[in-house]
């Protein structure tokens, strides 16, 4: 891999990161994602390129699009008994999975994973991979789409 290569992957990771940040700050505090970016560069030094923006964008837009998606792949769970940070992460995944063309599944479903480990716990990793592969099947996309 170039190192052109992995410095997008990387951006691109650490977008994804910011992301899944501001939409779960955003579980919490219910203020406007605006007001939620400017406290996140203000407290933390976020920062929050396009791509982090087209994240929040489409989850928000298409939340209820994408937690239906992810219920109807719980195999016997509610959505309200998957963990906060878990949700949030799929929602990401899952929009990317729907709507950012010339992104594999895969690499929506690794991000996913990676982030769910770092942030939550192994455990949380798998099941995130678990629900993660269910839909891409569902939606007819396999892990190389």
């Amino acid at each position: 891999m170039s190192d052109n290569a992995k410095n997008k992957r990387s951006g691109r990771h650490e977008e994804r990161v910011q992301a899944f940040f501001l939409l779960f700050e955003q579980l919490f505090q219910k203020d406007d994602m605006e007001l939620i970016i400017e406290d996140a560069k203000d407290a933390r030094d976020a920062k929050v390129g396009e791509y982090t923006r087209t994240l929040i964008r489409g989850v928000e837009e298409n939340r209820e699009e994408i937690d239906k998606l992810i219920e109807a792949n719980l195999k016997g769970w509610k959505l309200r008994r998957v963990s906060r940070v878990s949700l949030t992460i799929m929602r990401v995944a899952v929009y990317e999975m729907l709507y950012v063309d010339k992104l594999p599944v895969s690499v929506s479903i690794n991000e996913a994973v990676e982030i769910a480990k770092e942030y939550a716990t192994p455990a949380d990793g798998a099941f995130v991979n678990g629900v993660l592969g269910s839909v891409a099947k569902q939606i007819g996309k396999s892990g190389d789409e």
